[in-house]
Parts: C-alpha cells; structure tokens; sequence
C-alpha cells in the first residue's frame, strides 16, 4: 500500500495573493507533491493549504512552506480575526494511506526540531505528538496567541517544546508555530426531512461529544445546572470524538445536523451516520442523505461499504469501485447532488491518470498489446495476468457461494475468502505492469553512457541492479500465484458445487502463473554477476515450483471428484 500523508498547515496571511504564492510555490517545490487545496480567508487575514504525498516529500515540503513563510510574512504587523500565533500557524500532519498516527507523530517531532534548529523557529507539539498531556489541546499551545509569546517564551512552563528562549527579534518577526499530527477530520452534514433548526440541533446534542446543558427538573425549559465552580453541568452525547450543530439550509430548503468528526477510528463515518439515523429516529425525523464536506480518505468509504453489505449478509470480496458505491447508496452521499469518487477520495485525486498501465487495457487491447512487435509486455507480465485470473475464479466461486441461500449460514466463512481472493488479485495485477517496468529498467541501462572507465562502472553496477530487480519481480509473482492455490482449494472443497470447475480453472491459470514466471527468473538470473545471490533465487523458484505441481494435482483430484 502506497504511504500518503496530509499536511493543512495554516498561514497567517489571507490577502495579499503574491505572499500566497511564494508560500504554495515553495510546497509545490517538492517533487511528488499534489497541491490540493489553497483557502484564503481576508477577515481571518489566514489561509489554509492543504497537500498531499509521501511521507518524507510532505514533511520536506511543509519545512519549505514554513520557512518561506517566515520570509514573507511579518507577524509585528499582523491583523486577523481568527486566533494566531506565528506566521505558519499550525502544521498538522495526517495519515491517510499505508502511515499510522504514531509514525505521523514522529515526523511531526522531527519537523518541529528542524523549524527551530535550522530557521531559529520557536515550535510547540501538539495533539498526537504532544510532548506533554496538556498540550495535546492546540488552544493551551496557543493560550494568549502572539501577544503572549514575550512572557511565555523562556519558561520551562509556557516555553515552547524547541527553540525555547528569551524573547527575541527573529521570535517578533515570526512568532512561534504548532506542529503536530492528528487524525483525518470528517466534515459531513446529515440532511433531514424536516425544515425545524430546534429538532436538527436536538439531534446533534443527542450525539455529539459534548452533549447538552443538564437543566433543572429534566425539562427543556428548565434553567441549566452548574457545577460547584459554576461551570455548566453537562449531559454526554453518545459519540465521542464528534462536535455538532443542527441549521436550517436555505439552498436545500432542509435542515441539517453539521458534524465534525474529530477521530475516525473511533467513530467511523458509517458508525456516525448510523447513530445520526438512530437519535433523528427516535425523534420523528429522518435521514435522508449525507453530504461530505472536502476530501475523504478512501478506507473511510471502504469500511463503510463492507459494513452495510456484511448487515445485508453479502460478501465484501468485490471491488473497491463497487464497495464504494455501495457506501454512496447507503448513506444518500448522491442525495443532494452528484457524488464523484475521482473529486472526493484523496487516494483518487492524486492518482497519475496519465501513466499508461497495462491492466487499464481492454482484454481485446492486452491482448493485441502483448502481440505486437514490442518486446514487452512479454512472458513475464502475462505470467502475473494468469495469477490474477486464477485469483480472481476462486473469487467468484467465493462470491458465488455467498450469496446462495443454501450457504445462507457461511456467507461471512465465503466473503472472507473472497477478500483474500481480491486481495491476491489486485496484487498480481500490479505485478503486471511491474514486470514490464522492470524490463524497461534493464533497456533504460543500456542507454547510459559508457566512454569513461567511471561510466563504465555506474554502467555495470546500474545493469548488475536491474538484473537483479528483474529477477525477484517475478519471484514474486510465483509467490503470489502460489497463495492463489489456498483460494481454489478452498472454494473446490467446499464451495458450490456447481462452480467446482471454475475452482479448476483457477489452479490451471495459478500453476500456469508459476511456471511461465519461473521462466523469467531462470532467464534473469543468468545474467547476474553475484552468484550467490543468484542461486540462493533459483533455489526458491524450484522449491515454489515444484510445490506447486503438488498443489494443483491435489484440486483437479477434488474437482474430477465432485464432476
């Protein structure tokens, strides 16, 4: 899984459109970068940036936007509405693909040490990479904003994290910059069938975090009850990890409950949208659609896809454009206008849509690709394409058995396989344009210049290390193309007997897969110089081999048995 991080750092400059630039330049500097969105707000006199990429690009970048921030905006002359404290703000980093929030964390500590030793930043952690309880909360960062920095900085207290030290010119000139990591924030509206903002907002005290005043006698109209410091006693909502209000929208003609989900592990989008249609149920109202607000992550609509099939008792082991779709429909995502995966899941959004892939072909197109005078795809990519059908036959045995109301009993035993059959399946589909790529490195070696002794020897070295990657590509297909025999073994066993030779044909195409894949190993490793390494290869490849004809003579015994 490709590692994608989010940064929405937030600048203390919303209306000069140059200094804008030069800051969102700087990101963009940063090869492999995608710059997604750039919010100005003039009353605020703030913008928010937000970007994407990997991990090292993301923090790389956002060091580049911060210290070019520092160079264009002076906070002595800084006015905004919104509360504020350095020229770069607030820096969050958040995982959103293949990253945890402890390894967010650790970036984030990292980046705030590097502001503060490289460009004499002072820098505070929060949230996840707070070094301290309390300053997991932004606003005790932030207590007193810029104004305060005079007295907070040099104390071991109120100081900042790095960087801490008396007052300062440079301090005056940049203020200081929270730097943290936290994790996706899901801004989504619930649509209501009723226009009253009074029901949308006792719905949205029903679950939010914070819940609603307790007042006296349990009434509506009874006066709200404090505590013995006078601070409002306060009844919990039911999902934590969410703030919320209900308004009335006039565009729609419908109220909405607004929501903020602040933890989407805790408190997934489905699991929201649930508990939403539950409190509004119990009023009277109901939900009669969802509207996301910005980007999503797409395991958000992932998991909430798998959970609305797996309550309809149907396997998950499907695509992702069709789980997804499922989620749009089960939550009314399409409700209020038209909802586009490509404009709304980030993963999608930074997808290279223009990189040719094999797999992106038609069956017809591969086919006559793999035909013509070009020398790759070749054997190598079509060995992987073999692996994925085979995968994808147990597939849809698994599928297929799932939704037979005989096997109404083990549709979860069935949906499980057939995840790990799709899972398998995308796999080897990956491995058919890496094959090719892999073949290319070998071509791309070749153009390299080669006069000097130097050359010569960045040449050899170069040859000697696609070779090498050339060889383990399709290792690995054999690998993958094994586990494919778990998946047909399995649905020939037990799957629906009507299917049986479908399960056949899977361990056909698996063992067809490992056998031409270990053809391109064999041919690879020939023209490695490391002999070690080369046989310690070709000693894994036979040993896969081998077992694999063991592995396929055993299923077509099954499936002859049950024709």
């Amino acid at each position: 899984m490709k590692k994608i991080v989010e940064c929405v750092p937030n600048f203390s400059e919303g209306r000069d459109k140059a200094k804008i630039k030069e800051i969102t330049d700087a990101i963009q500097s940063v090869e492999g970068i995608s710059l997604l969105d750039v919010d100005p707000g003039e009353a605020t006199n703030r913008t928010v940036v937000t970007f994407v990429g990997q991990p090292e690009d993301v923090v790389e970048a956002a060091f580049r936007g911060i210290r070019k921030a520092a160079e264009v905006i002076d906070m002595r002359l800084h006015h905004g509405a919104h509360p504020r404290m350095g020229a770069t703000d607030v820096c969050p980093l958040i995982p959103v693909s293949g990253v945890s929030l402890e390894e967010c964390a650790a970036l984030a500590r990292q980046l705030a040490e590097r502001v503060a030793t490289e460009l004499d930043i002072p820098t505070y952690c929060y949230e996840a990479a707070a070094f301290r309880p309390e300053r997991k909360n932004l606003a005790v960062c932030r207590e007193g904003e810029y104004e305060a920095l005079p007295v907070k900085m040099g104390s071991e207290e109120k100081g900042p994290d790095f960087g801490n030290r008396p007052y300062d010119e440079r301090a005056a000139q940049t203020g200081a910059t929270t730097i943290g990591a936290r994790d996706f924030l899901i801004a989504v509206n619930f649509n209501l069938n009723t226009t009253s903002t009074r029901r949308a907002n006792a719905i949205a005290f029903d679950v939010r975090e914070k819940g609603r005043p307790m007042r006296e006698g349990g009434k509506v109209t009874g006066k709200p009850m404090k505590d013995e410091n006078g601070n409002p006693i306060m009844i919990p909502g039911s999902l934590k990890g969410t703030k919320a209000i209900g308004w009335y929208i006039d565009e729609y003609g419908i109220a909405q409950v607004s929501m903020n989900i602040t933890d989407i592990a805790q408190v997934p989008l489905h699991v929201a949208f649930d508990e939403v249609c539950r409190k509004a149920d119990a009023r009277g109202v109901r939900v009669t659609g969802t509207e996301i607000v910005g980007l999503v992550p797409k395991r958000t609509l992932i998991e909430a896809g798998k959970y609305f099939l797996h309550k309809q008792q149907r396997s998950s082991g499907i695509p992702d454009e069709e789980i997804i779709r499922i989620a749009v429909k089960s939550m009314g995502l399409d409700q209020l206008s038209p909802f586009d995966p490509a404009q709304k899941v980030i993963e999608y959004m930074i997808e290279d849509s223009s990189a040719k892939k094999l797999v992106d072909l038609t069956a017809r197109g591969l086919a006559e690709e793999t035909a013509s005078e070009s020398p790759a795809p070749g054997g190598g990519s079509i060995s992987a394409y073999m692996g994925a059908l085979g995968a994808a036959l147990g597939t849809m045995v698994a599928n297929l058995s799932a939704h037979k109301a005989a096997y109404d009993d083990r549709w979860e035993e069935f949906s499980d396989v057939a995840e790990k059959g799709q899972a398998l399946m995308e796999e080897l589909l990956h491995l058919v344009d890496e094959d090719t790529a892999a073949f290319n490195r070998i071509m791309a070696v070749f153009a390299m210049p080669k006069k000097t002794e130097g050359e010569k020897a960045a040449r050899a070295q170069a040859l000697e290390d696609a070779t090498l990657y050339a060889t383990r590509v399709p290792l690995r297909t054999m690998k993958k193309a094994f586990e494919v025999f778990d998946i047909v073994e399995a649905m020939a066993s037990n799957g629906n007997p009507a299917s049986v030779t479908d399960a056949g044909v899977g361990a056909l195409a698996a063992r067809a897969a490992v056998r031409g894949a270990a053809l391109n190993v064999r041919i690879n490793a020939a023209g490695l110089k490391d002999r070690e390494a080369a046989e310690a290869i070709l000693a894994e490849a036979a040993s896969i081999e081998q077992q694999a004809a063991l592995r396929e003579e055993a299923i077509l015994r099954i499936v002859n048995e049950k024709i």
